[in-house]
């Protein structure tokens, strides 16, 4: 039942705009900061944390299609870290 939900949310979610979804970042970030014990702070602080998961999926995407395109090692997305992982992270504004 929560799998369900949590899919249908995704589903959803996916059918918004980036761009739409980028101009409100700053309006829950700032919502973010300003604490209050209410529903209404809870809730901004998820839509921040859901706008964010977009941007991120959508570079994650990005990255695979050009990965895709150009060869994994040309653009360095296939080196392993020290222990076998992916490289390193890096922060994405």
């Amino acid at each position: 039942m929560l799998e369900k939900a949590l899919d249908k949310i995704a589903e959803q979610i996916t059918a918004l705009d980036e761009a739409s979804l980028t101009q409100l970042r700053k309006k829950y970030l700032d919502r973010l900061f300003q604490f209050e014990p209410t529903k209404k702070w809870e809730k901004a602080v998820i839509i921040y944390f859901i706008i964010n998961g977009v941007i991120a999926k959508n570079n994650l995407f990005n990255q695979h299609i050009v990965a895709g395109q150009q060869g994994e090692t040309e653009k360095g997305l296939d080196d392993k870290g020290p222990k076998g992982g992916r490289g390193k992270l890096k922060v994405v504004k």
